[in-house]
């Protein structure tokens, strides 16, 4: 038995396998759940302008729920945007947002033999 040496765990696959499963099932979907909520709140709020035609206080609550629904989905339009230009500026590779999927490459830490290499 081998009590007294060091174990190295190496762990990018399932590290990789963690993050999908996380965008996959956690993120995308709340992301979706999210600007269907903002979408909602925004129809919500036309359908009481529309309705309301007479009363000018509903009226006014209507262009606010509107208002808030479109800066929801403007909110969240451009944290995709900005996600997007950063991947692309920094030139991530193998990470799709769209698809939910990760692929990172196997992390190789310097060791002191390889330092000066």
């Amino acid at each position: 038995m081998d009590f007294l040496s060091t174990k190295v765990a190496f762990a990018s696959q399932s590290l990789n396998d963690f993050i999908s499963h996380v965008d996959a099932q956690i993120i995308n979907p709340l992301i979706i759940l999210l600007f269907v909520l903002a979408l909602a709140f925004f129809l919500y709020g036309l359908f009481e302008f529309i309705a309301n035609g007479a009363n000018d206080e509903k009226k006014t609550t209507g262009k606010g729920h509107m208002l808030w629904g479109v800066v929801g989905l403007a909110i969240m339009m451009g944290v995709w945007s900005i996600l997007t230009i950063i991947m692309n500026t920094l030139n991530i590779q193998g990470i799709n947002p769209e698809q939910g999927t990760v692929n990172l490459p196997d992390y190789n830490p310097p060791t002191p033999n390889n330092l000066n290499q």
